[in-house]
């Protein structure tokens, strides 16, 4: 009897097998209250089968710890596939890339952690965006994109004390390339109310990569917790109303996985108690964003817009 054939892969560049992403992130609001920065991290894409593993002097810079991703009870890879399994989709050995920062000097936190997933002749099945809020509490996305990388998910998580749990976000998150390019709309009442964009150049993720990043980045994702607490705080000095966290998107929540969207669309994912962070204000959508002063405000046609997924 033939052995099966190994499922297709991207083989991702560099000695570790993986790809380190300079990116700028840029957060509008509209609205009553106008608010926008522009700040930069880095970002990892790992293949979830051949998670890097770092010289020992590195470490510090960068660990792949399952406690960090997904439910954080069990190897990443197993987490996505039983949570794909529950909405009826088997990956069947193929391919799942992650993007999201890595443990750093004892300390991570991904607000947005996106995951391509692949069959395994390489076809693209679905993808899954993953929310954390700086609360403790964790919800995913599938996503079914069209060929432009477009879908739209109705607002199920609790993330900023400044927009309540309804809306929609419409989403393009094409599988990233030499070139990172990610957009998040928040649509309520029938406007955009919010826009995140995430744009970035990719390099190898080797030693010298690496160096080159933790030194324009120092304590990147410690930044990331802070300088969303530190955008909350502004807002809420500007008075900006604050909408109460329900209840159920405590820490302790931890919903069942439920029926998967039709083309096109998402379903709700399940909320955990992972990277739990003091209560603070935060800010509008979780993308990653650097430390520093906040960036001069981009008018709405700074920010690339999107055409509403099919």
């Amino acid at each position: 009897m033939p052995a099966p054939a190994e499922a297709l892969r991207v083989e991702l560049p560099g000695p570790w097998g993986a790809a380190l992403y300079d990116c700028r992130t840029t957060h509008v609001r509209t609205g009553a209250v106008r608010h926008s920065f522009s700040h930069r991290t880095y970002l990892w894409l790992v293949d979830l089968d051949r998670l890097p593993v770092l010289p020992a002097v590195l470490r510090p810079l960068a660990r792949f710890r399952p406690a960090d991703h997904g439910d954080g009870r069990r190897p990443p890879r197993q987490d996505i596939e039983d949570f794909l399994a529950g909405h009826g989709i088997d990956l069947a050995g193929g391919q799942v890339l992650m993007l999201a920062h890595a443990r750093s000097f004892g300390h991570v936190f991904n607000p947005l952690t996106v995951y391509w997933c692949h069959a395994a002749d390489g076809t693209p099945l679905c993808t899954v965006a993953e929310v954390h809020n700086t609360y403790g509490g964790r919800h995913r996305y599938l996503l079914r994109p069209d060929r432009q990388g477009r879908a739209s998910a109705g607002k199920e998580f609790y993330v900023s004390p400044f927009f309540p749990v309804d809306g929609e976000y419409l989403m393009r998150v094409p599988e990233p390339g030499a070139l990172l390019d990610l957009t998040i709309h928040l649509r309520r009442g029938g406007e955009r109310v919010f826009t995140a964009t995430l744009r970035g150049t990719r390099r190898p993720a080797g030693p010298l990569g690496l160096l080159r990043a933790a030194v324009r980045h120092p304590l990147s994702t410690l930044a990331v917790s802070l300088h969303i607490r530190y955008q909350g705080v502004r807002l809420l000095l500007r008075g900006l109303p604050v909408h109460p966290r329900p209840a159920q998107d405590g820490p302790a929540a931890d919903g069942p996985a439920q029926d998967g969207p039709p083309p096109g669309g998402a379903g709700p994912g399940r909320a955990g108690p992972r990277n739990h962070q003091p209560a603070c204000p935060a800010a509008d959508l979780p993308v990653p964003a650097g430390p520093g002063p906040a960036a001069p405000r981009p008018s709405t046609s700074d920010v690339k817009e999107e055409a509403p997924p099919s």
